[in-house]
């Protein structure tokens, strides 16, 4: 295994890397490949990162000495929070091979590490043919994906995907925190997260979000339904349990935006019947590995608290959202991590040379969705205003996406066994067209559920 990116030094040195078989980013000509044993040279050497180039005197009065120095020491500070988070993740005991009782129940263990902490990390859940796949169709979707936000067309001139279906393409400004601060997403991101300056000549905007990839993105729809992940949705939510959607968050080295300090969860908070499981959870298949720098920080426990006033704890750290109990959530490529929604969890601007591409799906319990009536959350500036109850026909055709997802893996697999999903026990069989296949994935993209 190799690492991959791109690390500007103070000498100005470029390095590139490749994490397993997946190209976690282009490698130019020129670029210097180093083996896994090397990472922590490359911790090392990062310590001569120049995050901030500026020429002269600015407004401000600092000359560009200054401004080096004012940097390198918040990166200092930076690189100690990583360091002591990531040594609080290795100790929480929350992380291991997936296992399961005689009785095909998720293990006691890891039930009580999970609800302990409000997060598991399965390791090695995805095998590397697998992988392959999903790295196959995802640089596929990216290279179909309009050239620019906005745009008809891909890089290449040809219509791009999209096109006002899905995927919907989200895009931000390099290393911004485009929903902090703002209403978006129900206002659940009330704090603005540090934005880093980015380096020169990077594109305006880039991808940080793919939404309803399922049609486009056959892999993703198969491992959905990997059997071991069912079977812990079953264990956690019951055999009714609920799809909630699909996404990839795409955080580019030296691109990829933060995401602000929130909590999944929007609708469940005053009711009578709230308990730290009423939101859901979502699984996270990792791509590639996550690091301190590019993966999502979660505060343990954070799930049973109910609902927390995040601009009082982010004042009460000085301001700074480098909040003293979070850890990363680290993982390896091909590692699958469960988060309950309720956990207060972020990311921060990706300016490591790690990428990252976490593709999420997750589940709700049946009860806590049926006959619920929401606001749907807009994502972007200008989306309208929509409000939608989840009947029991609405459930009922979400879930037929489940086995859906089931049926095109055991096609792909038939050597697997498959998962035998409760609410659709009478489709077991059922045998789909093109045009059936195509209808039932539009109306689950259509039919978005949160809460």
């Amino acid at each position: 295994m190799a690492l991959v990116g791109r690390w500007p030094l103070a000498s100005q040195v470029a390095v590139g890397f490749v994490v397993g078989g997946m190209v976690c980013r282009a490698a130019p000509v020129g670029w210097v490949v180093l083996g896994r044993q090397d990472y922590r040279i490359l911790k090392a050497l990062s310590r001569f990162v120049v995050p901030t180039r500026v020429e002269g005197i600015l407004m401000n009065g600092l000359t560009s000495k200054e401004i080096a120095l004012r940097d390198r020491a918040d990166a200092d500070l930076a690189e100690a929070y990583f360091d002591s988070g990531e040594a609080r993740a290795l100790s929480l005991g929350n992380r291991g091979p997936i296992r399961f009782d005689a009785d095909g129940r998720l293990d006691s263990a890891i039930v009580d590490a999970y609800e302990r902490t409000g997060f598991y990390i399965f390791e090695n859940v995805i095998d590397d043919q697998e992988l392959g796949e999903l790295d196959e169709d995802l640089a596929s979707l990216l290279d179909r994906a309009p050239a620019e936000e906005g745009s008809a067309v891909d890089a290449q001139g040809r219509p791009a995907v999209g096109g006002g279906r899905h995927p919907h393409f989200l895009w931000a400004r390099p290393l911004s925190d485009p929903w902090g601060g703002t209403t978006l997403l129900n206002g659940r991101h009330p704090v603005r997260m540090d934005e880093p300056a980015p380096k020169a000549g990077v594109p305006e905007k880039a991808i940080f979000l793919m939404i309803g990839l399922y049609e486009e993105m056959h892999s993703a729809l198969r491992l959905s339904a990997h059997p071991d992940m069912l079977r812990v949705a079953e264990s956690l939510n019951g055999p009714d349990f609920v799809p909630y959607n699909d996404t990839i968050f795409l955080k580019e080295p030296g691109l990829g935006a933060s995401v602000a300090w929130h909590q999944d969860g929007t609708t469940h908070w005053e009711s009578p019947d709230w308990h730290p499981n009423i939101h859901g959870f979502n699984f996270m298949a990792q791509l590639c590995r996550t690091t301190p720098a590019n993966g999502l920080w979660v505060i343990p426990g954070s799930h049973k608290e109910g609902r927390i006033d995040i601009p009082k704890r982010v004042a009460a750290n000085g301001g700074s959202t480098r909040l003293p109990d979070a850890v990363p959530m680290l993982c390896e490529r091909g590692d699958v991590a469960i988060c309950n929604r309720q956990c207060l969890h972020a990311s921060f601007a990706n300016a490591s040379l790690d990428r990252r591409a976490t593709f999420v799906w997750g589940f709700f319990q049946h009860d806590a969705v049926l006959d619920v009536e929401v606001d749907l959350p807009a994502t972007r500036a200008g989306e309208p205003a929509r409000r939608r109850r989840y009947s029991a026909d609405t459930i009922r055709e979400r879930c037929e996406l489940v086995q859906l997802s089931i049926d095109a893996r055991k096609a792909r697999r038939p050597k697997e066994d498959s998962f035998r999903y409760a609410p659709c026990a009478d489709a077991a069989d059922k045998k789909w067209t093109s045009e059936s296949r195509r209808a039932a994935l539009r109306r689950y993209a259509e039919g978005f559920i949160f809460i």
